[in-house]
Formats: C-alpha cells, sequence, structure tokens
C-alpha cells in the first residue's frame, strides 16, 4: 500500500541535503531541515547555510516565496523530536558509516514505526548502512541517491536493501516522480550504482585521452559534448563546473569501492598537472580559475603547456558543425586527431556501459535513463550504440584489436531497441525484446516519435499525428528558430484543420524547448546587407504567431527547459501554456541589441494591461520586462511577471507534460481577438528616455542600451505620438519589426550578435 507523504526531515544541510528540502518544499511538503548545533547566538547557523545555499539567485533550489516558508530550521539537539511524526527522514549526512549508523540508531528510537528512512550516500552499501539494525528498520529503509544540484537535475536512483519492503519502494518512487519531478531509476545495491558509474568513467576517459593526445581543453569540450549530444560543458568544463578538487575526490571514491578488475582503474590516476592546479588553489568556477576563467575583460582558457591563461575563442571547426547537423557518423569517420579522440573516448566509454549488463542490472533501459536524467546526455549508451550501429561498432573494436564485451553480439542484427506500431521495445540480457513500459501518465515524445511517421519535416522541424493532436517538434540546434521552423509550424496549423485533428501541440523532449530566432540568421542578413530579407523573415515570423492564435483549433505550448527570446513569442501566442515547474522563460533580445519583433512586445503589453488595468502602467511594466531581459525561473515568477495566464499549468515532471497537453485540449478555451489599445504616447515615451539617460550617467547601462531600450519605449507607448492614440495588433507588430530593422543596420548590435555567437558573450558596448 502507498502511503502518504505530508512531513519531511532532511538531516544534513550541505549541498545535497539543502537541495533535497527545497525540492520537498517545492512540491508543497513541510519539511524540517536539521544540521548540527553551533556554538555562539545561532545554533541553527549550518541549516541557516543551507537555506541560504537554495536561494542563490544564480541557481535557485527554491521556486517561491511559499516554498521558503515550507523549510523549518533546526538542528539535531535541540529539534531532532520534530521528525517523531516525519513520514519520511532523509539522511545526508558525512560519507562516515560509524556517523550514519548513530544517526539511525537515534531515528529508530524516535520516529513513527511506518517512518520511511533514506540515506543519500552513493557510496556505502545498504548491507552495511543497516548492519546492526533491527529487521522493522530494514523494512523501511533505502538509499534515495539525488544529483546535484537537486531542483535541476532529473535523476533519482531509487536502491533497495535485502529486506525493504515493496511499499517503501512504491511509496518513494511514486512521490519523487509526481512531486519531487523526478526519473526514477531502480538500481542494484551495487558500487556507484549506474549514472556515476558510467559518468565519471565517460568524464575521465576523455579527459586522459584529450592529455594523450594534446588536445586543448576548447578542442576536447567542442569534441566531446553537443556533436555526441551531451552538455556543451565538455569534460573540461564539467570539471570546472563541479570543482576541480571535488572531481578528484569522487575519482577516490570509486576507485576505493569499484572491484580492482573494473575498467575504471585505467582512467583514476591523477594528473600531475590537476594536481599542480588544485595546490594552487584553482579549483573550477566557484573560484573563478579552473580549466577557464573569466577576468572581467574576456574569457580565458588554460593552456595545458605551460599553465598560462590566454585569450578563449570558441573553435570553428566545420567538423564540429557537421556532426551537430549530419550525427556522430560524421566525426567516427574523420581520420584526424579529433577523429581519433571521439572513437577513444566514446568506444571506451559504451564498452564500459555494456559490460555492467547483466552483473550491475539486466534491463539496459536502466543505464540509458540514469545517463539522460543524471548527466543530461540527450541519447543514453545503447541509444548511441544504435545511432552508430552495432555492426559497425564491433568491427571496427576488433579491426583495433580490442575485447567487444559479451552483450554487444546481442544487438548486432536488430540494434537495442525496435520501434512497432504498438510501442517501444528493448533488447534483455537474454537477447529477448520486451516492451517498454512507463508509469501511467508518463510519454516522452522522443520515445513515442520512434513508433510514428513525421507528416512533414525538414532540418529545423517535423510535425507529427499523435491521438488525434498534431504534435509540432522543433529540433535545430539549441531550437532556435529560422524559416524551416515556421514552416513546419504553419502548416501544421492548415493542414491539421483539413484533417480533423483535435488541435496542435508545440513540444520537444529536447533539453529547451527554443532558444529564440537564429541569430546566425540574422548575422548573415546584415554581413550580406540584406535586410529586405529579414524584414521578409520577420513579416512571416509575425503572420505565424498570428495563425496560432486565429486557428479555430486549440493551440497548446509545452515549454521544457528554456523558452527565450523568439521561442517565448511562440508559449506567448499559444491559447494554453502546459509547462515544467523548471522552465525559464523570458524575452532577452535587448542584450543581442535587438527587440522583440514575433509579438513579444505586443503580447506583453497587452498581459500586462490585462493585469493592471491601466495601460500606463502596463507601458512601464513592459520597458521593464523587455529592456532588463527579465527572466521567469519557475511558475511562481512568471505568474509575478504577467508572463503566464490564469487557466495555465505546470507540472513537476516534464515526463507527463505531453499527456497531460493531450488530455487539455478539449478544454481549452481559443484566445478572442485582441481590442485595439490605447497607448500612452509621448509624455510616456520621453520619461522612459530620461529614466535611460538617467542611468546611463550612473554606469548603470551602456550607452547602447540608451538606444535599444529607446526603441522599446517606443513601441510600448506609440513614440511620438498623443496620449490615448489607438493602435491595433498589427500597428504594434509594424513597430517591433521597424524597430528590430533599424536596430539590426547599427554597428553595435552586429556587434553584439558577433560576440554572443563567436564567443557566447554578451557584449556591453
Amino acid at each position: 500500500m502507498i502511503k502518504k507523504i505530508k512531513k519531511v526531515g532532511v538531516i544534513g544541510a550541505g549541498t545535497m541535503g539543502a537541495g533535497i528540502a527545497g525540492q520537498v518544499a517545492n512540491a508543497g511538503i513541510e519539511v524540517w531541515l536539521l544540521d548540527l548545533p553551533s556554538k555562539g547566538e545561532n545554533t541553527n547557523s549550518l541549516s541557516s547555510k543551507g537555506l541560504t545555499r537554495i536561494k542563490d539567485p544564480d541557481m535557485p533550489g527554491l521556486m517561491s516565496a511559499e516554498a521558503e516558508n515550507l523549510v523549518h530550521l533546526g538542528n539535531t539537539r535541540d529539534d531532532f523530536h520534530e521528525l517523531a511524526d516525519c513520514d519520511w527522514v532523509a539522511e545526508a549526512v558525512v560519507e562516515r558509516l560509524d556517523v550514519k549508523q548513530d544517526l539511525y540508531h537515534r531515528l529508530n528510537k524516535c520516529c513513527k514505526a511506518s517512518a520511511i528512512i533514506t540515506s543519500n550516500t552513493s557510496t556505502i552499501p545498504i548491507k552495511l548502512l543497516t548492519e546492526g539494525m533491527p529487521r522493522e528498520f530494514c523494512e523501511r529503509f533505502a538509499i534515495t541517491h539525488f544529483f546535484n544540484p537537486v531542483r535541476f537535475m532529473r535523476l533519482l536512483e531509487l536502491v533497495r536493501g535485502e529486506h525493504t519492503k515493496n511499499d517503501v519502494v512504491d511509496t518513494l518512487a511514486m512521490f519523487s516522480e509526481l512531486q519531487l519531478g523526478k526519473g526514477v531509476v531502480l538500481c542494484a545495491d551495487t558500487p556507484g550504482f549506474l549514472a556515476n558509474r558510467v559518468g565519471v568513467f565517460a568524464i575521465q576517459c576523455a579527459l586522459h585521452n584529450a592529455f594523450d593526445l594534446g588536445l586543448t581543453p576548447t578542442e576536447a569540450d567542442a569534441f566531446f559534448g553537443r556533436p555526441l549530444g551531451f552538455p556543451k560543458t565538455g569534460v573540461f568544463g564539467l570539471y570546472d563546473l563541479i570543482g576541480i578538487d571535488l572531481m578528484v575526490d569522487v575519482v577516490k571514491s570509486l576507485v576505493n569501492i569499484l572491484p580492482a578488475n573494473d575498467a575504471f582503474h585505467q582512467y583514476s590516476a591523477p594528473i600531475d598537472f590537476m594536481t599542480n592546479m588544485i595546490s594552487n588553489g584553482q579549483t573550477g568556477n566557484k573560484n573563478n580559475k579552473g580549466f577557464y576563467r573569466d577576468d572581467g575583460e574576456e574569457r580565458q582558457v588554460i593552456s595545458l603547456v605551460n599553465g598560462d591563461y590566454i585569450p578563449y575563442e570558441r573553435l570553428r571547426a566545420p567538423l564540429v558543425e557537421k556532426a551537430e547537423r549530419e550525427g556522430i557518423s560524421t566525426l567516427l569517420n574523420d581520420n584526424g586527431r579529433f577523429g581519433l579522440y571521439v572513437w577513444r573516448a566514446l568506444s571506451e566509454t559504451l564498452c564500459y556501459a555494456a559490460s555492467l549488463v547483466p552483473e550491475v542490472t539486466e534491463d539496459l533501459t536502466q543505464i540509458d535513463d540514469a545517463m539522460k536524467l543524471g548527466y543530461n546526455w540527450v541519447k543514453g549508451p545503447f541509444e548511441l550504440l544504435d545511432e552508430i550501429g552495432v555492426e559497425y561498432f564491433i568491427d571496427r573494436l576488433q579491426k583495433d584489436g580490442r575485447e567487444v564485451p559479451s552483450f554487444l553480439t546481442s544487438g548486432l542484427e536488430n540494434g537495442f531497441y525496435t520501434d512497432k506500431k504498438t510501442g517501444l521495445s528493448s533488447l534483455d540480457a537474454n537477447g529477448f525484446f520486451f516492451p517498454i513500459i512507463r508509469p501511467k501518465g508518463v510519454l516522452r515524445f522522443s520515445e513515442i516519435r520512434q513508433t510514428l511517421s513525421s507528416i512533414s519535416s525538414n532540418r529545423s522541424a517535423s510535425w507529427y499525428e499523435y491521438e488525434g493532436a498534431a504534435i509540432v517538434e522543433f529540433h535545430s540546434k539549441a531550437n532556435a528558430l529560422d524559416s524551416g521552423s515556421l514552416d513546419i509550424l504553419s502548416e501544421a496549423l492548415s493542414e491539421s484543420q483539413k484533417m480533423g485533428l483535435r488541435g496542435v501541440i508545440v513540444h520537444n523532449d529536447s533539453h529547451h524547448f527554443s532558444c529564440g530566432v537564429s541569430l546566425w540568421s540574422v548575422r548573415d542578413c546584415f554581413e550580406k546587407e540584406d535586410f529586405n530579407s529579414l524584414e521578409a523573415f520577420l513579416v512571416y515570423f509575425q503572420e505565424t504567431m498570428l495563425k496560432m492564435r486565429s486557428s479555430t483549433l486549440p493551440v497548446i505550448a509545452a515549454p521544457v527547459g528554456m523558452s527565450i527570446g523568439g521561442g517565448f513569442e511562440v508559449v506567448l501566442h499559444a491559447d494554453h501554456v502546459v509547462s515544467h515547474a523548471n522552465s525559464v522563460m523570458g524575452l532577452v533580445e535587448s542584450f543581442v541589441g535587438v527587440v522583440p519583433a514575433g509579438g513579444g512586445c505586443k503580447e506583453t503589453l497587452y498581459r500586462w494591461s490585462d493585469h493592471l488595468a491601466d495601460n500606463q502602467k502596463a507601458a512601464w511594466k513592459s520597458f521593464m520586462n523587455i529592456g532588463l531581459g527579465k527572466l521567469a525561473n519557475s511558475p511562481s515568477e512568471a505568474s509575478a511577471l504577467a508572463m503566464s495566464r490564469q487557466g495555465d499549468v505546470f507540472h513537476m515532471n516534464r515526463d507527463y507534460m505531453l499527456n497531460l497537453s493531450l488530455s487539455s485540449l478539449e478544454k481549452v478555451k481559443k484566445s478572442i481577438d485582441r481590442e485595439p489599445m490605447a497607448l500612452s504616447g509621448a509624455d510616456q515615451f520621453q520619461e522612459m528616455v530620461g529614466w535611460l539617460e538617467s542611468n546611463y550617467a550612473k554606469g548603470a547601462i551602456t550607452a547602447h542600451d540608451i538606444t535599444v531600450g529607446t526603441e522599446i519605449a517606443r513601441i510600448v507607448t506609440g513614440g511620438e505620438c498623443p496620449a490615448g492614440t489607438v493602435f491595433s495588433e498589427q500597428d504594434i507588430l509594424d513597430a517591433e519589426r521597424a524597430s528590430f530593422i533599424a536596430l539590426a543596420q547599427t554597428a553595435e548590435t552586429q556587434a553584439r550578435i558577433v560576440a554572443m555567437l563567436d564567443n557566447g558573450k554578451t557584449l556591453r558596448n
């Protein structure tokens, strides 16, 4: 029987414990966060520091002020009694067996008999954790291994002990799936479980091979990153993100717990260059000195030859761009050192993953899910093998004189996954295919898509019919919008009406919904001085957005990750939004020197007007939202910034969003035609320009910020027109487009766009 979790205790307010407490509070559950008592006036200083940590605006672990109010702080001396009526107590203390066991004895005496007790450890087996504990305690004990940062990392590795009851596992799995938003992978009680075992191996393998082949951090990260469907941090960037010293400790912990014959050990030796970096305090992003650093003027990268920092320049390698377009085979077919690097690091990693079947798990989907959810890989190891071709992979291993893991030969004929109209199937450890069955309500479009044929597709987007609905998927780099994206969206809107479909859903399973209009396309236009083509694209963009609104069918946007700039303009024009709780939304065009020109200014102005019932106040709010590029990092923030409407919903778990969207189609009310709006006119326009000039004088904004801000002010007020002048939606769209074109012709905007594309840097000019 699945139990209800109404109150939670977390012991240990470090990075992981505080993160777990924050996510429990995000789910609307009361949580007590305890740590050791401190000397001095504030005995709860350690738990207070934990709360401060998850309030960090750069990586917020809390979604709202309401969530913060659900976190109660205490210490293990004065407040241990608060755990007596908790339904779940999660331990996240130091990785010392004696400390944990002492704590479990206290919990066994304090907690109610039905309370579930878990540990966040990834290094100590359950057998040792529960050694000497009563059978009743062991029956309600499990490991819940979260990943950092807890709010944003989707994976939860759930490990049961020999005596753990089924209802304990079922309760934790359902609570974590539905309320904490996690993808739960059931793991055996083996060293390192799944994600870290494969993930850290991949990192170490790529790291050592980069040093061995003499690659720079820039080169290694460019290839062992996006082209393979891995995070853009690559290897060296990921070391900086985690912390070079901390990552070294992670490697040591795996060395201590893995069998002596494990392949991990060949890549676990310390690298002298990195040992010297740690001794010099160069430990990564936490002190802005790692393989990369930003000195305030420019981004720099360390030379692996002499340790000096040199200016960072994004690697311009046609091979990388071709691989991102055409797939991994492009890299594997390269005979140069980059191709060799990718083959070495990738093949070793995939062989290592295969070696874990069946000893560590008999279900290869668990390994793939662990890497996708815990390390943000687009595809798991066995999905990558299917893409590469198992026969090719084995043949190349044999030509290299390398041993082929026995499980790889099981997938030689058909691959490890097969698509059927009834659903996706996976190979098991015995070589038989079995259907992949997800929890009720879970629909991953990346899996469903493999059983469908697209109605229409191009390099930027595709659309499909599924359960009587049109599903539009963007799939360009960063899902940036271009003419191809608009072609597919426009066609889906038209054809779905002719086909009598239920509605249109814009959704994808990528890391991000859409990071905006393709700046490469804009750059191409201004470098050719072809502003007519740029204007034609903007007209098409605006017309497609209005087409979403005017369609007789309901249109739902289901954004995940970032929906910013033009991507957010798509969201703004949907009739209904089903977002992920961690969706990031906003109009950020001002940072690259342009304005939203797909209806973003118009929609922001109308929404603030609806919200405030005052067009002058609405203009100011819109001016600040757009000019400062304000982002909403949670549904609560989106509501406060008028980025969402009453009736829009969110889900903690992104795997449930598509199912929720499909079930919502018949309930969606179409957006009504907008009435013309009386804009505030010349006086407020001049007031906004004065605000810009005043803040420039204070050094708060730059000279070009005044130019961009003036155009935003012109759009939301009507510019020099008399107060009360009535503007239609089309009038505002025309103003957006005119401002965008004018700004795109300035040297300053062009410099901002080039800096962003070439170096990933926001230029303040």
